[in-house]
């Protein structure tokens, strides 16, 4: 039996990867910031568990909040097999958290490297295991501006969302290289144009045709959640690392996500904003 982490694990893919998971056998701990959809979620996911299923509170765009669920976690499972990043948020207008940090930058991206960094020590111990980010196609076209960082000239809702994924592809090439022979994996993925909540913060005259959308195009959580669930679990892939994976298979992410120089300064920078050493 794997121990495996969903953060984002009340709704959308994460909660569909968490049911399919824990009805396979593996123990799931669902990380979510609202209490009472955790809840529901965990009774959701244990009704159809073979499996241990917990739940951790947890607020991602707090940073302190995130350094308490690293310290829940490190002492009170004495393994982890698999970490999943993949809670997410779509900002319209610009906001800050309470840190002070460009919202969407901050829960899509830089709570993930938090939380993995202050877990890397237990993934090594658990090792083999697996780092995971949900990224988006999103991130083409976009482009990382390390002279404004916090999006505070030109900001829109689906550039901050692009390169908040942009970020993340660049972090799992820079985390699989510093990760070298220690047998944990880190990988991002596209998990499809999935019919969640997520759409939900799109402009009111944009929000007819999202439904519509939703109806006709997007595939479900369900569909998207095996993304997830193959990527945690599938014995092909246990030895890749370091790589973007659209419909289960290694995809070139753009010519952006592939620069080295870039993925070690954003480390940088995320090791900066976070107080963590570079």
């Amino acid at each position: 039996m794997s121990t495996m982490l969903i953060t984002g694990a009340t709704s959308g893919i994460g909660l569909a990867a968490a049911r399919q998971l824990a009805a396979d056998g593996h123990q799931v701990i669902l990380v979510g910031r609202n209490p009472e959809k955790l809840s529901a979620a965990t009774e959701l996911v244990r009704s159809t568990a073979t499996a241990d299923v917990d739940a951790l509170e947890c607020d991602l765009a707090s940073l302190d909040a995130v350094r308490e669920l690293a310290a829940t976690v490190t002492k009170t499972y004495d393994r982890l097999d698999v970490l999943a990043n993949n809670a997410g948020g779509f900002h319209l207008r610009r906001a800050e958290t309470r840190d002070g940090l460009e919202a969407t930058f901050a829960v899509n991206h830089l709570a993930g490297f938090l939380l993995t960094e202050l877990l890397l020590d237990l993934l090594r111990e658990s090792a083999p295991s697996r780092i995971l980010f949900t990224s988006s196609v999103m991130h083409y076209g976009n482009t990382f501006d390390f002279d404004d960082p916090q999006l505070r000239h030109g900001y829109s809702g689906t550039s901050a969302y692009g390169r908040a994924k942009l970020a993340n592809i660049l972090y799992t090439r820079d985390l699989a290289q510093r990760l070298t022979g220690t047998r944990v994996t880190a990988n991002a993925f596209h998990p499809g144009v999935v019919a969640t909540g997520i759409w939900d913060a799109a402009p009111w005259f944009a929000r007819p045709v999202m439904a519509l959308g939703k109806r006709l195009f997007m595939i479900t959580p369900e569909e998207g959640g095996r993304a997830l669930t193959y990527l945690a679990t599938d014995p092909d892939v246990s030895a890749v690392t370091g790589c973007y994976f659209q419909r289960n298979r290694v995809k070139a992410p753009s010519p952006a996500a592939q620069d080295d120089a870039a993925a070690t300064r954003l480390h940088r920078l995320c090791a900066e904003l976070t107080g963590l050493p570079a």
